[in-house]
This record gives C-alpha cells, sequence and structure tokens, in this order.
C-alpha cells in the first residue's frame, strides 16, 4: 500500500470519528441551544398582561395568558396586532386574522370580553410591539406589564423589552408559554422538527441582527 493511500485512509478514519462524536454530542448540544433561549422574568402582580403578536401561536400564548389571568396576575389583558390571517373559517366564511383568534380564544378560557382589548396599530417585530407597548403604557398610567409569549422567543423579547422600556418607571415581567405543547417543539428534539428549525436555530440569528441594530 502506498504512502499516500494510506494517508488518505487514516485522514478518512479521522474525519468518520469527528462525525461520530459530533453526532453522538449534538442531541445535548441542541437541547442545551433550545434551553437557553427561554427566560422568564417574574411579576406577581401587574396592570395588565400582554400576549405578543405570534400568528400562528396566539394558541399557546393565549392559553397561558388566560391561566395568569386566572391566578390573579392582572386585571385584564392586552393583545398586539401583527395583521395576519390564519385559515380559513367555515363559520365565518373568509380567513380571520390570528388576533381575532386569540380573542375568541380568551373568551373560551372564560375571559370576560370587557377585560381584553387589541391594539389596533399594526406591528411588524418585536421591537415595533415594544414602543408600541411603552407608548400606551405611558398614555394610560400604567406602572406594570406582564407579558405573554413563546418560550424560544423569550430572551428576544426580554432583551427588547427592557431597552425600550428603560428609564420609563415601567415595570416589566415576562412569562413564556410551556415549549413542547402541539404548536412548539419540546428543547430535545426541535432539531427533528421544520418548525423546530425556524423557532429555534431561525431565533438566534434574529438575536443576531437585533444585537447589532438596536444595542
Amino acid at each position: 500500500m502506498s504512502w499516500g493511500l494510506r494517508l488518505w485512509r487514516a485522514r478518512g478514519r479521522s474525519i468518520a470519528l469527528g462525525a461520530l462524536c459530533v453526532l453522538a454530542v449534538w442531541p445535548l448540544l441542541a437541547w442545551g441551544a433550545a434551553r437557553s433561549l427561554i427566560v422568564s422574568a417574574e411579576l406577581r402582580r401587574a396592570d395588565a398582561i400582554v400576549v405578543l403578536s405570534g400568528s400562528a401561536a396566539y394558541l399557546e400564548r393565549t392559553r397561558k395568558a388566560a391561566e395568569l389571568y386566572h391566578a390573579g396576575y392582572a386585571p385584564r389583558i392586552i393583545l398586539t396586532n401583527d395583521n395576519q390571517s390564519g385559515g380559513w373559517s367555515t363559520a365565518e366564511q373568509r380567513n380571520p386574522l390570528f388576533v381575532e383568534r386569540a380573542h375568541k380564544e380568551l373568551k373560551r378560557a372564560g375571559i370576560p370580553a370587557d377585560k381584553i382589548e387589541t391594539l389596533t396599530q399594526t406591528v411588524s417585530s418585536t421591537r415595533d410591539e415594544s414602543v408600541l407597548l411603552r407608548n400606551y403604557a405611558e398614555a394610560h398610567d400604567l406602572n406594570s406589564l406582564l407579558v405573554v409569549t413563546s418560550a424560544y422567543h423569550s430572551r428576544r423579547a426580554l432583551w427588547t423589552l427592557r431597552r425600550v422600556f428603560a428609564m420609563s418607571g415601567i415595570e416589566i415581567g415576562l412569562i413564556p408559554s410551556p415549549a413542547g405543547n402541539e404548536q412548539t417543539p419540546a428543547p430535545a428534539t426541535w432539531w427533528l422538527h421544520l418548525t423546530g428549525w425556524s423557532t429555534v436555530a431561525g431565533e438566534y440569528l434574529k438575536i443576531i441582527y437585533y444585537q447589532f441594530k438596536y444595542r
């Protein structure tokens, strides 16, 4: 066997061994990457609970908000509006907005209609929502807001909210909806789902973008 062939085979074995090592530790690395995105900021009592827009993630967010409302965390719930439409509704013969679906889900969970407010101004980003919420809170003399969003969105959301609300005197709390439900894959298995790559891997790209644009 020539020296070149032996070298080629040795390199091949090294590459194969390295690939096996990566495969062996990947599930742990993937779990850690997902878990590091999930944060919270406790606030036992607030003037209002805010459900951030999340299009198809409205179910997990509104259910968590309803749970907090019934537990006495705040006397009302505020919805932001990304103006995105959901699937076809046979009953309504149209495509309702996700914020409309969120409103109905809250009512279905036992929240009185007069305790739910939708902010009509359209938002297209977490930054937009944060600025809108600060303006609303200041205009309505609110001293504290408890924000609900999806688990993997929580780190960027809290980072953005704290910067927008800095020096406002308004206290911000954040509680994420649990990961691993029908809308968000679990931290241990997100990489096995297409939605996981957009909600976890994609979130890291958004964090990098926000760090450069809004630092």
